[in-house]
């Protein structure tokens, strides 16, 4: 049996970075409610609000869900066609080697 959620059910997919800080450590970056949808986590990418991103994960609680969604994400910024910054490239082709 499952034991119920301590978060509230909330309606909507979240997305959240893991970014790596080097030798601070890796840590998931905190999001504004209205800042954490697929798109806008993409736009934050490609601006570079990141530093080194390395893995990003979508839940939804009120289905009571969690995935990884790292490669998709990457493949949907390679898709995009726009000119990226030289770490971003890497990070979508790395997952678009290793997916």
């Amino acid at each position: 049996m499952r034991s119920p959620s301590i978060v509230p059910g909330f309606a909507v997919d979240v997305y959240l970075v893991l970014d790596d800080f080097g030798p601070l450590g890796r840590a998931y970056r905190e999001a504004d409610e209205d800042a954490s949808d697929r798109q806008t986590v993409i736009r934050n990418l490609k601006k570079g609000e990141y530093n080194n991103p390395v893995r990003i994960v979508a839940f939804n609680t009120a289905e009571g869900w969690s995935r990884d969604v790292t490669a998709e994400i990457a493949h949907e910024i390679d898709r995009s066609g726009e000119e990226l910054s030289p770490g971003l490239r890497d990070f979508v082709n790395y997952y678009l080697e290793h997916a």
